[in-house]
C-alpha cells in the first residue's frame, strides 16, 4: 500500500507497514532451517538483546512465549550483561543494522561468558562476529526502510527457533494464526476512514497516553508510544494496567483545566486480560473521562496472543502514520536519532 494521494513518505513507511502480514510469514521461511543449535536440556534461561526497533523482538517474546515456556526469559536492553548469563544461558542478539552498540557488546560478553548464542541481524558487525564466533546467524530480508518497520522480521526468528529446540512447541501455529489475522486487518485499514485513520484524527494534535493490560499490552502500549515518537515526531507516553492503579492514576486528581487540552487516553484492550483488569479499566474511564480530550478503546482481534498483540501493533502502527500525514511529515527519517548514533561514533 502506497502512502495516500499527497502525503509524503519518502521511505515508503506506509508500504512497509501494510507488508508486516508478508513479514512474518517469510520470517518464518528465513529461521526454518537454522542449525548448530544447543541441547534444550541445558538450557535454564533465555535472554533477548536488542535495543528500539530490535528490542521490541524480545518484548513480544516475553508477552507471547514466556507464560508457557520452561524457562524464564528476560529483556535486557543495554551495554551490560545479566550477571547469571553463562553455559546455560540461550541468548539471543537482535539488530537490524547488526551495527547497534549495545548489542554488539552484550552479545560479545554473552559469547566470552560461555552462553549459547543466536544472531537475528541484516548483517553489520554482528553478522561478521556471527561467523566468526560459530553461531546460528538468522538473516533479515532487503528492503525493510527503518528498524521499526522491521517487527516481524525481527520478532517471529526467536519464536521459531525457541520451537525448534522444543522450547516453544506450537509456535508455527500461533504464527499461522496471526499471520491471518494480521491479513484480514491490514485489508480494512488501507481502506479510507478506517479505525486508524478515525483514531489519529481524533487524536488530532493532543499527546496520547496509551494504556495496556498485563504483559501483553503493555507491549501494544509501549510499542504505540514508540511509533508515534518515530513516525510522527510526537510526544506520547505509555502505562500498564493494572500497575498504573497503584500510582499514576492519583496523577489525574488536578489539573483537569489543562489535561482536557493536552491528553487523549488510548486503551489497548485484548481477550487475554486478567478479568480484575478489565474492571479496573472501567474504574479508570470512570475518573479520567473529564479530564482528557477523549478516551479511545482499541479491540484486539484474532485468535491466540500473539495474533492479538500484532493486530493492535498494526492498528497503532497505522496510526503514527496517519498522525504524520495530518501534520504533513515525513514518517521515514529519524534526525534526533541518527544525531545521536553519530556523535557516539569512535573518533567523536
Amino acid at each position: 500500500m502506497p502512502a495516500p494521494e499527497g502525503v509524503l513518505d519518502t521511505q515508503a513507511m506506509f508500504d512497509a507497514t501494510a507488508s508486516l502480514p508478508e513479514q512474518v510469514a517469510e520470517a518464518v521461511e528465513r529461521a526454518g532451517d537454522v542449525s548448530g543449535l544447543p541441547d534444550p536440556a541445558r538450557i535454564e534461561n533465555v535472554v533477548v538483546l536488542g535495543m528500539g526497533g530490535s528490542g521490541v523482538a524480545g518484548d513480544v517474546l516475553c508477552a507471547t512465549a514466556g507464560p508457557f515456556m520452561p524457562v524464564p526469559v528476560i529483556v535486557s536492553k543495554a551495554y551490560e550483561l545479566p550477571a547469571f548469563v553463562g553455559p546455560s544461558s540461550l541468548v539471543f542478539a537482535v539488530s537490524f543494522s547488526g551495527n547497534t552498540e549495545e548489542t554488539v557488546e552484550a552479545a560479545s560478553t554473552a559469547v566470552a561468558e560461555g552462553a549459547h548464542l543466536v544472531v537475528v541481524a541484516g548483517g553489520g558487525e554482528l553478522g561478521r562476529l556471527a561467523g566468526e564466533w560459530g553461531v546460528p546467524h538468522v538473516g533479515l530480508p532487503d528492503g525493510i526502510p527503518q528498524p521499526r518497520a522491521g517487527i516481524g522480521a525481527l520478532s517471529i526468528p526467536p519464536l521459531v527457533v525457541l520451537e525448534a529446540m522444543g522450547l516453544f512447541p506450537g509456535a508455527r501455529s500461533w504464527i499461522d494464526l496471526a499471520v491471518e489475522q494480521l491479513r484480514a486487518r491490514r485489508d480494512r485499514l488501507v481502506r479510507p476512514g478506517g479505525v486508524a485513520e478515525e483514531v489519529a484524527r481524533r487524536v488530532g494534535r493532543t499527546m496520547p497516553i496509551v494504556y495496556g493490560g498485563g504483559n501483553l499490552g503493555a507491549v501494544a502500549a509501549q510499542r504505540w508510544k514508540n511509533q508515534i515518537n518515530e513516525n510522527a515526531n510526537a510526544p506520547a507516553f505509555w502505562n500498564v494496567n493494572p500497575e498504573l492503579c497503584h500510582n499514576e492514576v492519583q496523577g489525574w486528581g488536578q489539573h483537569g483545566d489543562v489535561t482536557r487540552q493536552v491528553f487523549t487516553l488510548v486503551t489497548l484492550r485484548h481477550e487475554f486480560e486478567h478479568p480484575q483488569v478489565s474492571r479496573r479499566f472501567e474504574l479508570i474511564g470512570e475518573l479520567v473521562d473529564e479530564v482528557v480530550a477523549s478516551i479511545e478503546v482499541v479491540d484486539a482481534e484474532g485468535e491466540g496472543p500473539l495474533a492479538q498483540l500484532l493486530d493492535l501493533v498494526l492498528v497503532g502502527d497505522f496510526v503514527s502514520l496517519h498522525l504524520a500525514a495530518q501534520e504533513g511529515l515525513d514518517p521515514g527519517p529519524v534526525p534526533a536519532l541518527d544525531h545521536i548514533k553519530a556523535n557516539l561514533a569512535p573518533g567523536r
